[in-house]
């Protein structure tokens, strides 16, 4: 079950959490359903590629990643979305398209939407199709240090 590294790591740091199964979905908005979170506050992981290296980017389920606004805010051009191919080794113990947003564990940063960073909780995949971890905002911050952006998003 590739939810266990994720539930080890939650686990050795003390951190409260709720893990939730639901019936195989592969879209962050049936997931969120599948879950009864609302979608706005169900993260989505999506991995893209900032010069040559891999970042996680986390945002609302029901929102869309403008690109060119991420490229102005890092300031630079070269921000692209990664392929399946191009990310699917660095998630060994994740099922394709189901990466929690926990890149400390997988060597890239992380930046978060500003909109999910003011919420209480956060809720995410966690590593399979039909797994999904909520916990408190603080400590997901706390223990991924993400760096907080204010994305527009459509």
């Amino acid at each position: 079950m590739p939810a266990t590294k994720l539930k080890e790591f939650l686990d050795s740091r003390g951190i409260k959490y709720v893990s939730l199964q639901h019936s195989p979905a592969y879209t962050a908005p049936e997931i969120a359903a599948s879950a009864h979170v609302s979608g706005r506050d169900f993260a989505k992981t999506v991995i893209v590629k900032i010069g040559g290296a891999m970042a996680m980017v986390v945002l609302p389920a029901n929102r869309k990643l403008v690109l060119a606004d991420l490229r102005e805010m890092l300031e630079t051009d070269r921000v692209k979305l990664a392929t399946e191919e191009e990310f699917k080794g660095a998630f060994p113990d994740c099922e394709i398209g189901a990466m929690p947003p926990f890149g400390n564990l997988y060597g890239m940063p992380v930046y978060v939407a500003s909109i999910l960073a003011a919420e209480p909780e956060i809720a995410f995949t966690a590593g399979t199709h039909t797994d999904v971890i909520k916990m408190a905002y603080r400590d997901f911050a706390q223990l991924v240090n993400p760096q907080s952006l204010d994305f527009i998003t459509t």
